[in-house]
Parts: C-alpha cells; structure tokens; sequence
C-alpha cells in the first residue's frame, strides 16, 4: 500500500496572492498592509521601472523601516510575483458575449497588451513556470473559453496560448522599447531614417543582393511624418503578425477536419540534410561552436544574475542590522 504523501506548501508569495498565507507578526502602530506595500511598489515601478523597487525603497515611500516591510512581505521576489499578479487583473469579458473564435482570441491578445501597456515593466518580469496564482489562471481560463469550440485537443490548445502570450509579451516589449527611444530622440534616429544615405552604399546587390532593392525602393524605413517626427507605428505590423498567427489556426483546423493528422509539410531544400560528408561535418562542427558560445553566455548572465542578487542581499542584511544597531542604541 503507497503512502500518502502530504501535499506540498505553496510557496509564501503563491500562498499570499491566493490569500491562504499565515497571519503576519504585530506590526508597528500605523498599520501596514499587504495591499498597500504591493501598490506603492507598483506606482513605483510605473513610474521608474521595474529595478527602481527595493524593500527600502517601498518601506521609505511608506514612512516605514525595511524590518516592518518584512513582517508583511519576506522577500523583493515574493512583492515582484504580488506586483505582477496586482498588474495582471484583466477585466474579462462576459461569459455570455456571442463571437467567433478568431474575435475572442484578438480580443485576448489585445487584453493582454492593454495590460503591458498599462504597466510596462511587467515585460522585464522573467518567466520563471506556469502559472499558478489567481489572475494568471484567470487569463489562462479567458483563453480557453474563446477556443472552447475549436476542435483542438487540450495540448493544442495551451500550446496555442503559448504562442499568442508569447507574441503578446514580444510585440509589447518592442512597442515600449521603440516608444523610449522615439522619446528620447526623434522618429529618423530610431527608424534608420537618418542613416539610409550612407548605408546605401553599403547595401549594395553585390553583399545584399535580396536587401538592396528594398533599400533603392524605400521600403526599409518609413519616412518621418511631414507634422515633425513621431514614435513609429508599429500597430500595422503587430495586427499583421496577428491575423497570420490566426491564419495558421484556421488553416491547422481545416487539415485535420476528417480527424487524420496532417502530413507533415517537406523541408525547404536548404534545411534538408547535407549529403556531403565534408559538409556535414562542418555543419555539425559550426553547430558545437554555436552551442558552446550559447552555454557560455548562458553561465556568464548566470554570474552576473547571481552576483547582483548577492549585491541585493548584502544590502538589505546591512540595512537590517544598522536599524537593529539603532533599535539597540535607542
């Protein structure tokens, strides 16, 4: 007979966004709240980005010490995975709206970026697994009630989310990346605009047969507004990407309508294998190479992850013990 194994302890920042953590210690006499900490932290990251939030920085905002901070919220990674949660509140439609499956998924798509847009440095939050708090498996759940007629399996279906969140989260991250620098600069910087006379002569059909004509043509950037410079427009390309990524669904479903699995399409002939020995070997040696420098660059944002995180902790552990030391003092 198995024994039962006990379930597993969500993790404290899971546990505080479902609402099921333990009660935090007394805190000082103005009370503070998870609420309150996790909103501060999120003016804050609005603001200045998401590496402007720290523990001392919320608790200083708050007219509190870092120590009371702690009693609430005992890591920055817990306040992130509760600041993300916060900015991941969507306002989901009724289930009783009426609409296609390629209109519910654009509307979800288009939720999404409303969500980075409002809160731009949810982009620079890594995905660390699947999702497990409230409002993530909310959205989760929106997604496949827009699909729910769509005569996909369960696999297929969470494998398209993928697709669509990641094509979200991509597209928004360059929208507010280029917004920046439009910002910061003017529309002929950011497009290339500026630069097309000179690198004309470098792009020549010789080097660039395929990227020359586009280049003589015009077509590699577009030119400024006659208003004065502007951001570039990137809503064209972006409904571009969507209705194709829609496409493909549609077209995906129409194959497998008799309930045969699709055969599969034959590689281009420059993906087929090599027949060359020679060649073959050069290719599998130039793939070592590149997945060695992967590994390589891999371990190297490793280190400097892990020296910053050391940096973070060193900091926060000195800042605890000079308020003990002023505690003692006092």
């Amino acid at each position: 007979m198995n024994e039962q194994r006990p379930d597993p302890e969500l993790p404290r920042g899971v546990a505080l966004a479902w609402g099921v953590a333990a009660h935090p210690q007394r805190g000082p006499k103005r009370e503070l709240s998870i609420e309150r900490i996790v909103e501060v932290a999120i003016e804050i990251a609005d603001a200045e980005g998401l590496a402007a939030v720290s523990m001392s920085r919320v608790a200083t905002t708050l007219g509190f010490t870092t120590m009371s901070l702690y009693r609430y919220v005992t890591s920055k990674d817990d306040l992130i995975l509760l600041m993300q949660e916060a900015a991941s509140e969507l306002p989901v439609p009724d289930a009783s709206l009426e609409r296609g499956w390629r209109d519910g998924i654009t509307a979800w798509v288009l939720g999404i970026r409303a969500g980075y847009e409002a809160h731009p440095w949810l982009v620079d939050i890594p995905v660390s697994g699947a999702p497990i708090t409230p409002n993530a498996l909310m959205i989760v759940d929106w997604f496949l009630r827009e699909v729910r007629d769509l005569p996909l399996s369960d696999g297929e279906k969470m494998s398209s989310l993928l697709m669509f969140t990641s094509y979200a989260r991509a597209t928004s991250a360059q929208d507010r990346d280029i917004a920046r620098a439009a910002a910061a600069t003017d529309q002929a910087e950011v497009t290339g605009e500026r630069y097309l006379s000179t690198l004309t002569e470098f792009v020549t059909p010789e080097r660039f047969p395929y990227l020359a004509p586009l280049f003589l043509g015009g077509g590699y950037v577009e030119e400024s507004a006659a208003d004065g410079p502007s951001a570039p427009n990137t809503a064209d390309d972006f409904v571009f990407g969507l209705q194709r990524m829609l496409d493909g669904i549609q077209t995906y479903v129409e194959q497998h309508s008799d309930g045969l699995p699709a055969a599969p399409a034959p590689l281009p002939p420059s993906l087929e294998p090599p027949r060359d020995k020679a060649v073959r070997e050069a290719a599998k040696l130039r793939r070592e190479a590149e997945r060695a420098l992967r590994e390589a660059q891999k371990r190297e944002r490793e280190a400097v992850r892990g020296a910053r995180e050391r940096a973070e902790r060193d900091r926060e552990r000195a800042e605890r013990e000079q308020e003990r030391a002023a505690q003692r003092k006092g």
